[in-house]
């Protein structure tokens, strides 16, 4: 995956010009990557528009100008990225009522350990995670995973932690979408 590059970031008064013409594209490609996995986990593969989106929207939230926050935002952004042969997503837990989600956070310590992608010939492919998002007694709500497919496009991604055990195929728009993520070492 191509990492973003400072040139690639608008400044947050053309962007907020922009912006109304470039969201949908920016949108479709998040859509195009997020694999709901039951009703309280969703994960959302990451490439370079993505990541290029969300940089660009805290640079308008926050009003950025500053160069060295510009591009701490992006070096931060781009540690979602998967390298060769590799797939990075954000696993969101989303849970509305915050006292059950307290209760999931700190009982879940180990939920990150049991995301995968599954591939056609039904390999397993356990995700690596971020343990700077693993506490002592919690859990953060999202985690940043790796996934090392070795350039082969998913058909699946699941967890099967013992109170989460869910698996969703991918369509073939996640697919061809993750493909392209890819780039040449897709099979």
């Amino acid at each position: 995956m191509t990492p973003l590059r400072r040139d690639q970031i608008l400044d947050y008064v053309t962007y907020e010009e922009q912006r109304p013409g470039l969201r949908p594209f920016f949108m479709e490609q998040r859509n195009a990557r997020r694999v709901p996995l039951g009703s309280m986990l969703t994960l959302s593969f990451e490439n370079t528009e993505t990541v290029r989106y969300q940089v660009q929207e805290m640079i308008r939230a926050e009003r950025m100008v500053r160069e060295a926050d510009i591009q701490h935002e992006i070096d931060t952004y781009n540690e979602l990225l998967g390298g060769p042969g590799e797939l990075g997503a954000v696993l969101l837990i989303e849970i509305e009522d915050p006292a059950e989600r307290d209760r999931c956070l700190s009982r879940w310590l180990d939920l990150p350990e049991h995301v995968y992608v599954r591939l056609e010939d039904g390999t397993r492919i356990a995700a690596r995670y971020d343990p700077r998002q693993v506490g002592d007694t919690r859990l953060s709500s999202v985690q940043f995973l790796k996934l090392q497919t070795g350039g082969r496009v998913p058909v699946a991604a699941g967890c099967d932690h013992p109170e989460i055990r869910v698996e969703a195929p991918l369509t073939d728009a996640q697919q061809a979408a993750l493909r392209a993520d890819l780039g040449s070492d897709a099979a």
